[in-house]
């Protein structure tokens, strides 16, 4: 990979990312009828120690300063409450519809961002978050009926929390946080959040149960720590487009595995939401057109 360009690496590690998330979907399905919170606790469990296993091996770095906990344990309860509803969806609804409005995340962090750290939102940007809530409707089609709908609600405000909580981690990293940390602080919160739960509640759990879930795990980690790769070798407009192809491994998983087949409806909504997103990438990397005064110089 060493011989790839920056942004090739990012390409290929946003895609990695996808990939690996798909798989931990696929594989909270096949875990079975287990409470949502046990499966979470896994999943975090594994990110937890793989993410201290990042951390030990690094050269040692200065304490994070107590300044930078409330944030820290902002992101923590955002992120917990994107899984917790992201897992429900998976047992609940199409893999693909599970996994494409959880990825209104990217539009909700542009948003947020605009509103609480003052960056810039031009039209294009307001226009698009606009267009994929529209791809989002398709999706949810409210007033069918509960049964289709109140999944898919909860897919989309886990969607909203991986933003907020995204946008927290934006804000974190401006201000020098280490990026390992954070993750283990957010694994280690959401698993010591939920463990009570998981103990008063626990589902006894066979073998192969055990270990689709700590493949789950490993599966979730790899996904977090290629995104977050991906991100620091390349502006997110260039690579985030390529976050969206977790629709294309999840229907194809859904469809080998599960039998599931979107409707008419959802294909509309994944391609508005792709669509937008394409419009979005090519509009970000077109060519700049110098400015008269540039062209002077």
């Amino acid at each position: 990979m060493s011989k790839l360009s920056p942004k090739s690496q990012a390409i290929l590690l946003a895609v990695a990312s996808a990939f690996c998330f798909a798989l931990m979907n696929v594989l909270v399905r096949l875990a079975g009828d287990l409470p949502t919170v046990q499966k979470c606790v896994f999943r975090n469990m594994v990110s937890m120690l793989f993410a201290l296993a990042v951390i030990m091996q690094a050269a040692k770095r200065p304490p994070t300063p107590l300044k930078f906990y409330p944030a820290l344990i902002m992101r923590s309860c955002f992120g917990t409450l994107g899984i917790l509803c992201n897992y429900y969806a998976v047992d609940n609804m199409l893999l693909a519809d599970a996994s494409i409005l959880n990825r209104l995340s990217p539009f909700v962090t542009t948003l947020l961002c605009w509103i609480f750290l003052k960056e810039r939102l031009n039209k294009m940007q307001a226009v698009s978050i606009l267009v994929a809530f529209i791809g989002a409707l398709c999706i949810i089609r409210p007033g069918v009926g509960a049964l289709t709908s109140f999944p898919a609600l909860i897919a989309m405000l886990g969607g909203f929390g991986a933003g907020a909580a995204y946008t927290t981690v934006r804000w974190l990293t401006q201000h020098g946080v280490d990026k390992p940390f954070i993750v283990l602080f957010f694994s280690t919160f959401s698993t010591l959040v939920m463990l009570p739960s998981t103990l008063l509640n626990f589902q006894p759990m066979t073998v192969g149960q055990v270990a689709i879930l700590l493949l789950a795990g490993l599966a979730a980690a790899g996904g977090q720590f290629s995104i977050t790769y991906a991100y620091a070798k390349a502006p997110a407009r260039e690579i985030s487009l390529f976050d969206y192809t977790i629709v294309i491994f999840a229907g194809i998983w859904g469809f080998l595995l599960f039998d599931q087949l979107p409707d008419i409806w959802s294909l509309l909504g994944y391609a508005i939401i792709i669509g937008i997103s394409v419009v979005m990438f090519l509009h970000d990397n077109q060519p700049k057109t110098p400015t008269p005064a540039a062209q002077n110089h």
